[in-house]
């Protein structure tokens, strides 16, 4: 299928500023989750962008810095782990999307969303299952997000050497399961995914 299928639909319908975006971070242990938006010219493609996760570690850096480079506008949002654990993962996920949206610095005039449409946002959009590996768009804002995570990541890990951040990127591990029993929870831990894994003892 072409990864640009979607976008060559909406350019002929008229749009121009079609924003991807993809979340990353819904299931670890620890961490806020990131959303990504951006926007390309339509001239603009770059081989090789797909679901961040089918993407080793070293191409995915390689590609965020070209995207971010040659993207018209991207943005990057976020919801904490207080708001993860305060509305659940799935409207802090589509808070973070909407910061991202709002981060743009040319607005969107459309929206390609991986998974499903976002709740009171009043552009035209369209949710595409398993998005990230079916337009360019959306590829691209999958592997910026997960980059942009993990950098964040490396830096807790600084911070909280003990938890294995470095590795696990805040993923519920062995390591990670057992370091939360020995040392207990930081602040960046969602205490709503710790309940069936941490007893405190």
């Amino acid at each position: 299928m072409d990864p640009l299928f979607f976008e060559k639909q909406l350019w002929q319908k008229g749009y121009s500023a079609i924003a991807g975006i993809d979340e990353v971070g819904r299931g670890p242990l620890a961490g806020p989750v990131y959303a990504c938006a951006v926007i390309f010219h339509r001239s603009y493609f770059q081989a090789g962008v797909r679901d961040s996760k089918k993407v080793s570690e070293k191409k995915r850096i390689i590609l965020s810095n070209l995207l971010t480079g040659h993207a018209l506008s991207w943005a990057i949002g976020q919801a904490s782990v207080a708001e993860i654990d305060e509305m659940n993962i799935r409207q802090a996920t589509f808070l973070a999307m909407k910061r991202a949206v709002k981060g743009l610095q040319i607005p969107a005039d459309y929206l390609l969303i991986d998974g499903e449409e976002i709740p009171g946002v009043s552009l035209p959009m369209t949710a595409l299952i398993k998005g990230d590996a079916r337009s360019f768009t959306i590829g691209a804002a999958s592997i910026i997000a997960k980059v942009k995570r993990d950098t964040y990541m490396l830096h807790l890990d600084r911070v909280y050497p003990s938890y294995g951040f470095k590795t696990n990127k805040g993923y519920g591990t062995a390591e990670h399961i057992r370091a939360l029993k020995l040392h207990g929870v930081t602040p960046y831990h969602r205490n709503t995914f710790l309940k069936k894994i941490y007893r405190g003892d």
